[in-house]
């Protein structure tokens, strides 16, 4: 069977198109493959296979065409939505830091660069937590600035948020040391 034809299966059997699938995951918050996988299956009645050609379409569609500001509230989709509001003044804030900081949302976390060097990542780990990703390779840890380890081997150092109020002076000034090194 060709890819197509699993999508006009699947068109016969539910009347649906990918695009409306689409926009039903949106609604629902499902951004991951098992859980669309899984919706597709459990709500649809569709075959594994079936599913998988559908969730294909979804994400590569999604990861490659979706805006910055709709990669940013699939970050924030659920009950993650709790953490939009600090980390959105974050970014404003390293905005602050010049005309070439560039925000990069992906599919897990974010990306702050200067230009074309990435130089941090804001990463929304789990309902309790925001973990910031600093690439500062001259930075010392200290009690809350920990080493990366392998959390993640793009940045240095991490900072684990578990209060929005954590989001403070002293991670901004790190921030702020690692856009001036990523010349």
């Amino acid at each position: 069977m060709s890819f197509q034809a699993y999508l006009d299966t699947v068109y016969s059997k539910t009347a649906k198109t990918p695009a409306d699938f689409a926009l039903l995951a949106q609604r629902k918050g499902l951004t991951k493959h098992g859980e669309l996988v899984a919706w597709l299956k459990s709500d649809f009645a569709l075959g594994h296979g079936h599913a998988n050609a559908i969730v294909a379409v979804l994400l590569k569609s999604e990861s490659r065409a979706a805006p910055t500001d709709d990669k940013l509230a699939k970050l924030f989709a659920g009950k993650k939505a709790i953490w939009q509001p600090a980390c959105v003044a974050l970014l404003e804030q390293i905005k602050g830091f010049g005309d070439d900081v560039v925000i990069a949302p992906n599919d897990t976390y974010i990306n702050i660069l200067r230009g074309k060097k990435k130089f941090a990542i804001v990463q929304i780990s789990t309902l309790e937590r925001v973990d910031v990703g600093i690439k500062l390779k001259s930075l010392e840890p200290t009690d809350r600035l920990e080493l990366a380890g392998t959390w993640n081997r793009v940045v240095t150092h991490r900072v684990r948020i578990t209060d929005s109020s954590q989001l403070d002076a002293a991670v901004l000034e790190w921030l702020g040391l690692a856009y001036a090194a990523a010349r």
